[in-house]
């Protein structure tokens, strides 16, 4: 397959060489400062909630930290092949890129796949979404940052189709690094999320 660059001199950060570049990036910030009020709204009702479980099961005895474990390993993996894809778009290396961003989107559904087969197994355990003012606290926040997830998924893998077909230029650059950054940004919300709804039930 053919690289497509940039014409002319090839800026070492295409995503911001061009103005229009520029308030791409910046909006997009703006963007990701409006998702931070929001999930901290969530993770505030479900500090608030998670005492409050009624006949249902309690998080120490639902939670399996080792498949939590796994699910976190395979995002933050995934968000590291996501810098590496920036990395090659620096370096306008199109195939390069689109490898990265091929196994950054097999990763994100893997983890996809392990918070299903976990939503599954607590269901089936009496932890539904109306059992309790904890467990739909719990839902609300785990399951809204996987929606994000599959938005993510979705949305890059859009983004591969578009680099095989127009490669990396001042136009389409600025399309992949907002994407990374926010990939990032739910890498970083689910840290949150291991730490505050998983460890703190285990330990209480």
């Amino acid at each position: 397959m053919s690289q497509t660059h940039v014409t002319g001199e090839k800026p070492h950060q295409p995503e911001i060489a061009t103005l229009e570049g520029k308030n791409k990036v910046l909006g997009f910030w703006l963007f990701l400062g409006g998702e931070t009020v929001l999930f901290g709204t969530l993770f505030a009702t479900f500090l608030a909630l998670r005492g409050q479980v009624l006949d249902g099961p309690t998080a120490d005895e639902l939670f399996s930290i080792p498949l939590v474990a796994i699910a976190t390993f395979i995002l933050l993996t995934s968000s590291l092949t996501s810098v590496f894809a920036t990395q090659a778009m620096h370096r306008y290396d199109v195939k390069a890129m689109i490898n990265w961003l091929i196994l950054t989107v097999v990763l994100g559904v893997s983890f996809l796949g392990l918070e299903i087969y976990e939503f599954y197994h607590y269901v089936h355990e009496g932890h539904k979404f109306g059992t309790s003012a904890f467990s739909s606290s719990f839902y609300a926040l785990v399951g809204f940052h996987g929606a994000h997830v599959a938005f993510g998924v979705t949305w890059i893998t859009m983004l591969i189709v578009q680099a095989r077909k127009k490669g990396i230029t001042t136009v389409t650059a600025p399309k992949f690094y907002v994407a990374g950054l926010y990939w990032h940004f739910i890498d970083v919300v689910w840290v949150f999320i291991f730490s505050l709804v998983y460890l703190m039930g285990k330990v209480g």
